[in-house]
């Protein structure tokens, strides 16, 4: 098989720029000069003239001389220019160990004489950033190499060829690690493969960023066809994943059979979460290290709002995190990425949220997650029992309370405390301080009394930073991980450095960062984002409307393309059947003509066929007749008809008696149908049909009336969403047009 690669001809060795986190997975960088290189010895080929010309003067195409003369013009008529291949790809050698690994461009935007490479393609290559290698380097045995001062060290150069790679068929992987589930990960690798690679490599490691910072590692073993490299663009890849040896395998069974066990095990395992409603108690538990997820919908947002979290333990390590829904922020809450958070070690959390604070201006909801914490360093054990607490979401005016900061009213016969500021009646107190003073101590920091032997006094500790205290040793060790961590925490996304975990949560969310641009940079204003999304915009998140990966920067023109969408959208075709919910998919408008479809959806068209021919539609009329007149007479018989008009069974439903119907005075009352069918027109035709495409009519006609959405739209949204009322609803703001909108 003869490749591109046989005729394109390019070389170069050039110098390996500075890592840079805008390149992942294979894909690389090149000068402008590599282009016009490629361009230069690109080969020539021949493309096909297809302007609608004629090529011939006397061309007459009813004429068939002049018909062939002006085929064999269009024949002999090609346009031959340069075309570089598609996709372009390269191999790289690193010459000093000669390790290769094929590779994808990104761009031509690299400096005169230098290469970017992805932080993967230096792995496989086994290079350095200059920055990063010392003086020790030199020697085998890491002996200090004499210089004579000045720096010698030389960017690492690596050899670049063009080389075109055939289409791969398979690939088989294999994972480095037991206990990958295919659930958190076949999404993700083929989401990844997609996105960031155009080629594999064979031997090297695939790493896949999966939820939660967490990484699936897998090797790259074989392909089909069987050679050192293939090309993924515009291919069907099947991918095999096999583990590395028995060992492997039977660990990793284990592991999923562990967690299908927790699953099963409600009273062990997380809740579910879901919607929450406002002043409504929610009761769930959460294991540690694991989030439950909640979504507030609906609220007055001209009204504040109050989340108080309440775990059942004193001693419990449990957090709250909220962020807005909306253009800015649609990922769930989570400890390195949140809006309003409270990590403190009090068992009792609390979060106000003033409406006129910014985030909750465009907010489409409010997501809410409960996470028990744990230490990163600990893995999870069956041994650990989740944590549980009550979630309550209320409506509140954010004022000051000063009811807790008034001090108690003390009558005239009762006397404060001094160790346990506690209020006694005057004639107890020295009965009271003998005993107060023999056991119970109290904190001078935070002015809390405990029992002299009580645990909780032993392990009581105040930070020396900040005010933040406790009574535990795991409650230390939480604030000094969250508030005081060693290192400081990295940003996933850029070179940022967090010294606490709020920091780098508002980091990743929209905030203005000390290097970002300044609110009145022209790019700025112009993108309509802020000063950190855009310089930091390159972070992705999910859409929720489509599933696509799309950069935080992009996020907000993404959504206008679905609004545009949403607004230009052709309305569906609703079943001509009356009581019927169903909407016809264009695909079957056009697999039959339609004097044959009648408007009607295959559910309800299906009796009605036949394959003889019928070409004036006599005979697909006397069909409908008879089984309207077999309604008529006879019934349906389904206990969830309302059809009243034109089935016994439905009359009978409705209200609530017979109707005898003979064939004599059922043909008048389908005559006028059968009229209308013959000169065309099937918005008569009643049919009955099942207790969901029913009910889902009857909600269609319920939500129409509200005179916000076309029938049609009401109708095709029930039918996604199955039913469900509130579902359909979203389902309509997000991708139908409104009356209003049509109609301007």
């Amino acid at each position: 098989m003869a490749l591109p690669s046989d005729t394109l001809k390019w070389s170069a060795q050039l110098e390996v720029a500075r890592s840079s986190r805008r390149l992942i997975g294979d894909k690389i960088t090149l000068p402008q000069s590599a282009l016009e290189a490629l361009l230069a010895a690109a080969p020539v080929v021949s493309v096909q003239n297809n302007s609608s010309r004629n090529l011939t003067s006397s061309f007459d195409p009813f004429n068939p001389y002049s018909f062939a003369a002006e085929r064999h013009a269009r024949e002999a008529f090609q346009d031959r220019q340069q075309q570089l291949p598609h996709p372009l790809t390269f191999r790289i050698v690193n010459p000093r160990n000669g390790r290769a690994v094929y590779a994808g461009i990104r761009e031509f935007s690299a400096e005169e004489g230098t290469v970017g490479l992805s932080n993967g393609l230096r792995e496989a290559l086994g290079l350095q950033d200059a920055s990063s290698r010392t003086s020790r380097d030199g020697t085998p045995g890491g002996d200090v190499v004499m210089t004579d001062g000045t720096d010698n060290l030389k960017p690492e150069t690596v050899t670049i060829h063009a080389k075109q790679l055939e289409k791969g068929t398979y690939v088989k992987l294999r994972p480095l690690e037991a206990g990958y589930d295919p659930e958190d990960w076949k999404s993700l690798l083929e989401r990844y493969l997609r996105d960031n690679f155009t080629t594999l490599t064979s031997g090297e490691l695939l790493v896949v960023p999966g939820a939660r910072h967490e990484q699936f590692r897998f090797l790259v073993d074989k392909f089909e066809p069987d050679t050192d490299g293939i090309c993924i663009v515009d291919t069907d890849l099947e991918v095999d994943i096999e583990p590395l040896n028995e060992d492997q395998a039977r660990e990793t069974l284990n592991k999923r059979l562990a967690k299908k066990g927790r699953q099963r095990e409600s009273p062990e395992g997380s809740s579910l979460g879901g919607p929450v409603s406002l002043e409504t108690e929610v009761q769930g538990q959460v294991l540690p290290g694991q989030y439950v997820d909640y979504e507030l919908k609906k609220w007055d947002h001209s009204q504040d709002l109050e989340v108080v979290l309440q775990a059942s333990d004193e001693d419990a390590s449990i957090d709250l995190f909220a962020s807005p829904y909306s253009q800015h922020q649609r990922s769930k809450p989570r400890a390195d990425e949140y809006v309003f958070g409270d990590l403190s070690g009090r068992a009792a959390k609390r979060l106000k949220l003033s409406h006129s604070n910014v985030d909750l201006e465009e907010a489409e909801a409010l997501n809410i997650s409960v996470h028990a914490w744990q230490d990163p360093k600990q893995e999870r054990t069956d041994d650990d029992r989740p944590v549980s607490y009550t979630l309550t979401i209320s409506t509140t005016t954010c004022q000051l309370d000063t009811a807790d900061e008034a001090p108690s009213e003390v009558s005239a016969d009762e006397v404060i405390c001094k160790n346990c500021r506690q209020v006694v009646p005057k004639r107890t107190l020295p009965l009271h301080e003998a005993f107060c003073y023999r056991n119970n101590v109290s904190c001078p920091k935070c002015s809390g009394v405990f029992l002299k032997s009580s645990e909780a006094w032993k392990n009581h500790w105040h930070c020396p930073h900040d005010d933040e205290h406790g009574n535990t040793p795991s409650s230390h060790h939480k604030h000094d991980s969250i508030f005081h961590p060693e290192p400081p925490l990295q940003c996933p996304s850029c070179d940022f450095q967090a010294f606490d975990l709020p920091i780098l949560a508002h980091h990743l969310v929209p905030q203005q960062g000390p290097d970002d641009p300044s609110f009145t940079d022209p790019e700025v204003l112009l993108s309509g984002l802020t000063p950190h999304e855009l310089a930091d915009g390159a972070r992705t998140t999910e859409c929720h409307l489509c599933s696509k990966i799309v950069r935080l920067r992009d996020m907000k023109t993404h959504l206008r393309l679905h609004d545009r969408d949403r607004v230009t959208r052709p309305k569906p075709r609703l079943c001509a059947n009356s009581i019927c919910g169903r909407t016809i998919r264009y695909e079957d408008v056009e697999a039959r003509s339609q004097k044959d479809q009648l408007g009607l959806c295959n559910e309800c068209f299906g009796p009605l066929y036949v394959t003889t021919y019928d070409p004036e539609g006599k005979m697909l009329r006397r069909r409908i007749e008879r089984r309207l007149l077999q309604q008529l007479i006879g019934g349906c018989g389904k206990s969830w008809c309302r059809n009243p008009e034109f089935c016994k069974t439905g009359h009978k439903n409705v209200m609530g008696q017979d109707r005898v119907v003979s064939a004599k005075d059922g043909l008048p009352m389908v005559k006028p149908i059968m009229d209308q069918l013959a000169e065309g027109v099937t918005t008569g035709l009643v049919f009955c049909v099942d207790e969901a495409s029913q009910t889902r009519r009857n909600l269609a006609n319920i939500m129409a009336s509200e005179g916000e959405y076309e029938l049609e739209w009401c109708a095709k949204a029930l039918e996604e969403e199955r039913g469900d009322v509130g579902k359909a609803r979203d389902w309509l703001k997000d991708r139908a047009p409104r009356i209003a909108e049509v109609i301007s």
